[in-house]
């Protein structure tokens, strides 16, 4: 292709390029990764013109996914972007990147970004950064925000402090409406949001909230005080963040509140923070439940050695409490011997167990994120899972035993599949639900009431135990059944 080819398809690219990418959301993606090429091809003939035009359509969060693979390119065409453009890209990069810009900026250059950035995006970035980076961004900040970033910081990790914004609208309970709209449009452009407005006293107390809808309804001379929502709901600062994103999923709102111990008003949390914590907890959750370690690395940027320093811990202590499981088929050798066909469904029993516990330890975990139940529903939850346990084992025993029947010892002429063999698998089956289901659905319930995380009691852990139950009431029903 020459250059006037080019040259002529870049245009077309640019004319459309907006429709090309967001007309069907579907294929967001796959619109992005054929706009990726033209970005490439345009950097190699540095026709950075074309390549602002082509980037400026795009969403901020699509302009970070581009990035992700531009590695050492990044600077060239983040420095393409107009100053809040750029700003917005800036946040939703990964860290690594954020890294490799604030290293390349000039002092004037990290001062731009960070004037362009929200308070709470600030104190993500720096809780990000190394030691270096952190000093170079605090020393560039001006000190009223290097005042409220520390603020911010003292406040436990996961707690809502530490995700709130100290950027917010404040009004006075005296003031007409008239007053009111006249300080959002004075101090509206810097703040987080502007759609909810928060009335408080002369010392700082929250007395009510206000929307913007109330607002523009209302008359001008009508009071604030008047027409403010005064039973509103508030969050603390040393609450826990899961728990004000939950409120926030909740109740639908945009903004909550955050008072300190003397129901002052110190920050507020937006939804786009919430569903941040939301999606963080919910990977982190689904990490433990399969026996890592959290990361908060993505897949990819993950490193072998980090990678193997996450999972290896777990593995260890699951293969060391699976000892428990040998330890059992030891002590019954002779019963193995004595009928070596009980040994062929050692797996399938011991695979059922699992899958019961993790159905209902995946239910519980969700439950008890939601907030549906408690540990004061502890027997109620028990006793719904034993009658689940009890239809879902008899359905699963009806079925193998029809199988074992017609498949193992007709089909596949295996004589010693006895239906007395068959009844010895089949109750054990039913035993081995029951206990898996309880077992699934209490370790959860237990772990919080003690204060461990209950994703923790998840997949292999009770796995692991359920493990060792079923073996027990195998050569239990064996030892009764067969006489061996």
């Amino acid at each position: 292709m020459d250059d006037k080819q080019f040259d002529e398809m870049i245009e077309e690219v640019i004319e459309d390029v907006y429709e090309d990418v967001y007309e069907d959301m579907e294929n967001v993606e796959e619109a992005l990764d054929e706009l990726l090429d033209t970005v490439k091809a345009l950097l190699e003939r540095k026709q950075y013109a074309d390549l602002r035009d082509l980037l400026l359509p795009l969403e901020a969060a699509d302009i970070a996914s581009l990035f992700d693979d531009m590695d050492e390119r990044v600077p060239v065409l983040f420095r393409l972007l107009p100053k809040e453009l750029a700003a917005e890209v800036f946040v939703e990069l990964e860290s690594d990147h954020q890294e490799l810009l604030i290293q390349g900026f000039s002092n004037a250059e990290l001062k731009e970004v960070l004037d362009e950035l929200y308070l709470d995006d600030t104190v993500d970035i720096i809780e990000e950064m190394p030691a270096n980076v952190v000093h170079r961004i605090l020393a560039q900040a001006d000190p009223e925000m290097r005042k409220s970033i520390n603020e911010i910081l003292k406040y436990p990790e996961d707690s809502t402090g530490s995700i709130m914004t100290t950027e917010f609208v404040d009004l006075k309970a005296n003031m007409t409406v008239e007053d009111a709209l006249k300080r959002i449009r004075r101090t509206g452009p810097d703040k987080e949001t502007i759609n909810i407005s928060f009335v408080t006293d002369e010392h700082r107390h929250l007395i009510g909230v206000l929307g913007i809808r109330a607002l523009l309804l209302a008359e001008d001379d009508d009071i604030v005080g008047d027409i403010m929502e005064q039973n509103f709901i508030s969050v603390q600062t040393l609450d826990d963040q899961e728990t004000t994103a939950q409120v926030l999923s909740k109740y639908g709102f945009l903004a909550l509140p955050v008072v300190d111990t003397e129901n002052r008003l110190v920050g507020i949390v937006t939804v786009d923070d919430a569903m941040d914590v939301i999606e963080e907890e919910t990977t982190e959750d689904f990490e433990k439940m399969a026996a890592m370690l959290p990361s908060d690395k993505p897949y990819l940027r993950t490193g072998v050695w980090e990678a193997w320093k996450a999972r290896t811990p777990w593995l260890l202590m699951l293969m060391l409490s699976a000892t428990f499981t040998g330890i059992i088929l030891t002590h019954f050798e002779n019963a193995l011997a004595a009928c070596g066909i009980l040994t062929a469904f050692i797996p399938m029993l011991s695979g059922t167990g699992g899958n019961s516990g993790t159905q209902a330890s995946t239910a519980i975990i969700r439950a008890l994120s939601l907030d549906e139940i408690r540990f004061s529903d502890l027997l109620k939850v028990l006793w719904k899972e034993f009658r689940v346990s009890i239809c879902c084992g008899i359905c699963l025993a009806v079925a193998n035993f029809i199988k074992m029947m017609l498949v193992d010892r007709m089909l596949m002429n295996n004589p010693a599949v006895t239906p007395m063999v068959a009844l010895v698998v089949c109750a054990t089956l039913v035993g081995t639900v029951i206990c898996a289901k309880l077992v699934g659905c209490a370790l959860p319930i237990l772990a919080e009431k003690v204060g461990f995380d209950p994703a923790v009691m998840a997949s292999p852990f009770i796995t692991t135990i359920v493990d060792a139950l079923s073996l027990l009431i195998y050569f239990r029903f064996a030892t009764m059944l067969l006489g061996i």
